[in-house]
């Protein structure tokens, strides 16, 4: 989505801490952005850029926790992929999931499809 992301993701265990990975996930990633439009003197720095308690401080994710979702059943991963799937389709950003450049749809769909080596790879949900 051009603003936001879905990310659906599996953990092997049953005491992960999503708090943790979402941290560990979104602070690294929104520095080397901050870094990046920095160097370059983008324009996107004066929008991403907020004050809180009185402050100016970068911001690339939405502020808030998300909306974070414990699936413990393979059908409830499955719906909440093709969920993922037919956002942009709702959106009208395309007229069919395959159809949108980030997304895992024919990672799902159509395995033997060559995969685009510029994006990032995909893992799917385990076979329980």
């Amino acid at each position: 989505m051009p603003e936001h992301v879905h990310l659906v993701v599996w953990s092997p265990k049953l005491d992960y801490k999503i708090d943790k990975f979402f941290a560990g996930l979104k602070r690294p990633f929104s520095y080397r952005v901050g870094k990046s439009l920095r160097t370059i003197s983008s324009p996107l720095l004066k929008q991403l850029t907020v004050t809180e308690k009185g402050k100016e401080t970068f911001r690339f994710w939405q502020a808030g926790p998300g909306h974070d979702k414990n699936i413990i059943a393979r059908e409830g991963a499955a719906w909440a992929i093709e969920y993922c799937h037919n956002n942009p389709v709702k959106r009208g950003l395309c007229n069919h999931p395959s159809e949108w450049k980030w997304s895992s749809w024919k990672y799902y769909h159509q395995r033997d499809e060559p995969w685009d080596p510029k994006m990032p790879m995909v893992s799917g949900i385990p076979k329980w």
